[in-house]
């Protein structure tokens, strides 16, 4: 499977999977503290998507996640392809958000945003949701006039106009010896019906059954995310792992840490 959509983990030593973030800065640094010290050489990082939304730091987390990625970056023999992020249905809104003068109905789309959690990382950012309304109803030209200044906005802050608008849609292990694909990383859920060329945004926009799946979900023997629309908790089976502790909604942020077939070793929260 090639495919620049998809980031390929190989077989790596051991995989650290970060849950949904929701802009709260602080727990990411803890958790970040306890990764430095115990990541290796061989082993992969991977975000699972939703790093901005609903809190009050999406600058900072922001930050944070480039900062630790130069750390990483630092050691002996890690590659920029060991850290992989995901896009989740936060990222896909910053997708959409800059190209908003394209949209056939931008008043209504725009209302969604803001009521998803895009309202407070506008605000973090200094961009009046209120100025993107007035834009929306007054046609294309203002609201093309607004999403520059997105652009120009979040330029301000280097890396962080790039880190938005680029990420893999899902990740997945191999074991070729043994012609295996263990895991899938996605970020919110996935549609059974479809293949993975084909999930389009039910990656990070159809996740509300996903603790119900009873069959693997073929080629993989098993699906992690790290975002639950329904804020149910950590959640682990034999097929499926859902990582979401509520970070950004009062609850922890959960990194599991597993081998390449799987097998979770330990789960940490900060």
């Amino acid at each position: 499977m090639v495919d620049m959509r998809y980031s390929a983990l190989g077989q790596p030593r051991r995989i650290w999977a970060v849950s949904a973030i929701h802009s709260d800065a602080e727990r990411l640094m803890a958790l970040h503290d306890e990764i430095y010290p115990q990541f290796e050489a061989g082993d992969r990082l991977v975000y699972l998507g939703n790093y901005t939304g609903f809190g009050t730091q999406p600058v900072e987390t922001i930050d944070e996640l480039l900062t630790f990625r130069r750390m990483i970056l630092a050691r002996p023999s890690v590659k920029p392809e060991d850290i992989v992020y995901l896009r989740g249905a936060q990222e896909d809104m910053w997708h959409r958000l800059i190209q908003l003068q394209f949209c056939p109905n931008p008043v209504d789309t725009f209302l969604w945003m803001l009521g998803n959690g895009m309202s407070a990382s506008l605000e973090a950012y200094g961009i009046s949701p209120h100025d993107g309304i007035n834009a929306a109803r007054e046609g294309i030209m203002p609201l093309t006039r607004w999403t520059n200044e997105i652009r120009e906005k979040l330029r301000r802050h280097p890396g962080h106009d790039i880190f938005l608008t680029q990420h893999r849609r899902a990740a997945f292990t191999s074991i070729p010896a043994e012609d295996r694909t263990p895991i899938l990383f996605v970020n919110a859920g996935i549609n059974e019906s479809r293949p993975l060329e084909d999930q389009g945004d039910d990656l990070c926009w159809s996740g509300q059954h996903f603790n119900d799946m009873t069959h693997p979900y073929r080629p993989f023997e098993k699906v992690i995310r790290g975002f639950d629309p329904a804020h149910q908790g950590v959640h682990i089976n034999c097929v499926t792992a859902s990582l979401d502790g509520g970070c950004g909604f009062g609850g922890p942020l959960v990194c599991a840490a597993m081998d390449a077939a799987g097998e979770i070793s330990a789960i940490m929260e900060a």
